[in-house]
């Protein structure tokens, strides 16, 4: 079928739609971003995991990155080259995936190293052709992200090891280092980081083969300063000219991509607060809303202070809107419409596919929003539409 991506006229809510050309549009950013600095970019599945666009990926980038033995097999399987992996703890259960599936290997501690370097030794002595290269996660203390919930270099976080706890000589087999503590951050933050990774781990720097900078670099937003960033990777790789360097961006990818398309079930009110209960859940199916938490944009609408719920006349048009589910707080905001609210009125969250679509849950056994692939001559391909047995095969 085809659609106008300005309404979704006809496309069944509720519904997640990704727009080829919005994702076209950030795949050919990066690709210049990494031509333009000697680095690589890789996706990284944590924030987007679609498998069935993973063709229209590999036109622009090789590899992606893995958390977990899935993931790592998502990567091999699916996207068709090894993946990047890092996890805060590996299993004897589930290493010998992570190695038949990684190019890379990075240890979240050194126990963790020494608990499962002689396999990696062991599975490169009989596949040397496939050798896996193994690093070390590192903490450099330092994060300009403020939402503690996101902030991989709290205090007391359990990610990494500080430059304290390295030894003089690094462990044998130990190739790279990996630094994440970032999120949708800007090309300022690196430079700030890249400082402060210089100050306390420069000096092992000179000796390894890769450093990979991990995510939250948000070069597809708006306004994001992309020629500092591709500064600062280049002197990165002139003052280190035996690093390749890496980064692994989610949401950077699939930035403002699509919407996820729901309607208006029933619009009902308490104490003065009017609240449009909607066909999704906040909780089921937009969870970083609550986690974060971050008032959406919704298409058509103004979104105001949620106390404006509670002041606004009749006459404004103001709703919360609320989720299908039996969590209480499953409820966010106060957007402004233009005319009072209906049910079966259509109602767009704007950039839902980053992270949400890899995070939703049945919780409740709400309906899963289809998910699809907007083409950029307008037609709609549904990539998966959920149904009963996908919940009842969840729960058993």
């Amino acid at each position: 079928m085809k659609t106008d991506s300005q309404t979704y006229e006809g496309v069944p809510t509720p519904c997640y739609i990704m727009e080829e050309s919005l994702l076209r549009r950030n795949l050919e950013l990066i690709r210049g971003v990494a031509g333009r600095a000697g680095v690589e970019v890789i996706l990284a599945f944590k924030a987007f995991a679609l498998w069935k666009s993973f063709p229209i990926f590999r036109e622009y980038i090789r590899h992606t990155t893995a958390s977990s033995p899935y993931e790592a097999r998502l990567a091999a399987e699916e996207f068709g080259s090894k993946a990047h992996t890092y996890s805060p703890a590996y299993t004897e259960r589930d290493f010998g995936t992570i190695l038949s599936c990684s190019s890379h290997v990075t240890f979240n501690s050194l126990s963790q190293y020494a608990r499962f370097y002689p396999q990696v030794e062991d599975y490169n002595r009989r596949h040397p052709d496939e050798a896996v290269s193994c690093g070390l996660r590192i903490n450099p203390e330092y994060s300009e992200i403020e939402v503690e919930l996101y902030n991989p270099c709290a205090p007391g976080s359990r990610f990494g090891v500080t430059a304290s706890q390295l030894p003089a000589d690094l462990p044998a087999g130990i190739e790279g280092f990996h630094c994440h503590c970032h999120c949708e951050s800007s090309a300022e933050a690196l430079g700030h980081t890249l400082q402060h990774i210089e100050e306390k781990f420069g000096r092992w720097l000179p000796r390894l083969k890769w450093l990979n900078l991990g995510g939250g670099h948000l070069m597809t937003r708006k306004g994001y300063d992309v020629d500092l960033l591709v500064d600062l990777l280049k002197g990165l790789r002139e003052r280190y000219p035996n690093l390749e360097v890496i980064l692994e961006p989610g949401s950077a990818f699939a930035w403002q991509t699509g919407p996820l398309v729901a309607s208006v079930v029933d619009v009902v009110e308490n104490g003065g607060i009017r609240t449009a209960i909607l066909d999704v859940s906040f909780t089921c199916h937009m969870p970083d809303c609550l986690e974060m938490p971050y008032q959406p944009a919704v298409r058509h609408a103004e979104a105001l202070e949620p106390e404006a719920v509670k002041t606004a006349g009749a006459e404004e048009n103001v709703y919360r809107l609320g989720g299908n589910s039996c969590l209480s707080g499953d409820f966010m905001g106060a957007w402004r419409f233009d005319r009072p609210l209906t049910p079966g009125d259509r109602i767009i969250f704007e950039d839902m596919i980053h992270y949400t679509t890899v995070k939703t849950n049945m919780f409740n056994g709400v309906a899963h929003p289809d998910i699809a692939l907007l083409h950029t001559d307008g037609t709609l391909e549904y990539y998966r539409r959920f149904t009963y047995e996908d919940y009842r095969d969840r729960m058993c």
